[in-house]
């Protein structure tokens, strides 16, 4: 090498790393992973949830806007046990409903259906409709009938939940807080 005066430097010129720079920087990011990780773990658990709430949410929307597009009675129905939910019309409206969806939960997740209390009233035709299943039901007009479910959880673990409830106007759900 020359300098700038143009004489040779006598020092050895080093093109990368030693083996030991690399065993450090390795040890060093072994060491930021095992202490970050189970931070990650639950931001990645988060998602799962937060996800499949919205993805509900929007599924009610949806219903909504169908009902009311297509004058139909729209049945979203949850069943607890399968842990699957899905959106269809109203069976003694249509023989078959070719925009029918149906959605499975990530297998970390649970539902909980807390149903009314009083005032909300399942009629016959509505049972029929949803194969005795909880179900939200939008009728023609866009409104969310009176039997729908007061309150759907999901749920992961014992730790997270997230609560969709019915908004105060009654025309569609909404993701609330929950109160303990």
């Amino acid at each position: 090498m020359t300098s700038i005066t143009g004489a040779r430097s006598n020092t050895p010129r080093r093109d990368g790393f030693t083996l030991i720079e690399l065993v450090l920087v390795m040890g060093l990011l072994t060491i930021v992973l095992a202490v970050a990780f189970p931070s990650l773990r639950n931001f990645f658990r988060g998602r799962h949830l937060d996800s499949e709430a919205r993805r509900f949410l929007s599924l009610t929307r949806y219903a909504q806007s169908r009902a009311v597009s297509e004058g139909v009675p729209m049945v979203l129905w949850i069943d607890v046990q399968a842990r699957t939910y899905g959106l269809e019309a109203q069976a003694s409206y249509v023989e078959e409903d070719d925009k029918a969806l149906e959605y499975v939960l990530e297998e970390t997740l649970t539902f909980e259906v807390v149903m009314p209390r009083r005032g909300g009233t399942v009629s016959r035709s509505e049972a029929a409709a949803t194969g005795n299943r909880p179900a939200l039901l939008y009728s023609p007009d866009g409104f969310v009938s009176d039997s729908s479910p007061q309150r759907v959880v999901i749920r992961q673990g014992d730790e997270e939940e997230v609560w969709l409830a019915p908004a105060a106007n009654r025309l569609n759900y909404e993701i609330q807080t929950p109160t303990h």
